[in-house]
């Protein structure tokens, strides 16, 4: 639960990042931010989604060792190794951030910009630059790769380890908790990086942005929202309510058609 509740607090942080901006521009019907209102939303988005990465990453790496070390995991993963694989996420993460940051500011724009986006992204406002961008794209794109290429090799090699330890295991109920011990994660890693990889290639066109804001609106609102409800779905309390939650709307919607087809 550590980690799971270092993740939730990442997501609450990533999408207050962008959120309460957004819902204040459709309340006063005035879409604009200031520059340095931009600089930070940037920094902030890339802080968070960062960490969130390299969270699933830790995660993965966590459920490898108590699927395929049981006896040893309190020993490996004890609370100072969990802090300190935190806090390198935390520091790696900020300094991809403000690397980020520093090198949009160095950048001149015109005194009006119009952002075809929901938010400051960092791709649409590098577009946006009176000046030379060529270090700026290079930045942002080596950064991405390595980024998202890195925490995505962990968890695929983590899984690939768990696979194979699993089909070692003689019992079929074993089998059977190991592999749900892991159903949340790989239902939130998916969604984390399909939505990212729906994102780069909405962008990657030039005649995108409809669909690049539609992709980034289920990357940084709808997977954020959804991580809790897959995580709690394996909670035997919660389960319970959204089953007797079921029952009473089947009951609801059965007497409410047996009302309209009475004569």
């Amino acid at each position: 639960y550590f980690f799971l509740s270092n993740l939730s607090l990442v997501d609450i942080c990533f999408t207050s990042t962008t959120i309460p901006k957004m819902l204040v521009n459709i309340q006063t019907q005035s879409q604009v931010i200031t520059y340095g209102g931009c600089i930070t939303q940037i920094f902030f988005f890339q802080l968070f989604g960062v960490l969130d990465d390299f969270l699933l990453t830790v995660m993965a790496y966590d459920r490898f060792e108590a699927i395929c070390h049981p006896l040893h995991y309190t020993v490996i993963m004890n609370p100072r190794l969990c802090g300190l694989v935190l806090l390198v996420s935390w520091i790696m993460s900020a300094l991809s951030a403000l690397l980020q940051s520093l090198m949009v500011l160095r950048l001149s724009f015109c005194t009006v910009l119009k952002i075809p986006h929901f938010i400051c992204e960092l791709n649409q406002v590098i577009k946006l630059a009176c000046s030379d961008t060529f270090l700026n794209n290079v930045m942002m794109y080596f950064a991405t790769g390595l980024l998202t290429a890195l925490p995505l090799t962990g968890i695929l090699y983590s899984y690939f380890k768990i696979v194979s330890c699993i089909r070692g295991m003689s019992s079929a109920q074993g089998k059977y908790k190991a592999f749900s011990t892991c159903a949340s994660h790989i239902s939130v890693v998916s969604l984390f990086y399909c939505t990212i990889l729906g994102v780069y290639l909405s962008s990657a066109s030039p005649y995108s942005t409809h669909s690049s804001a539609v992709a980034s609106v289920m990357y940084t609102v709808v997977t954020p929202m959804l991580n809790p409800f897959i995580y709690s779905l394996r909670n035997k309390d919660i389960k319970g309510a959204l089953k007797r939650f079921c029952a009473m709307a089947a009951i609801k919607g059965t007497t409410v058609l047996g009302m309209k087809n009475s004569p």
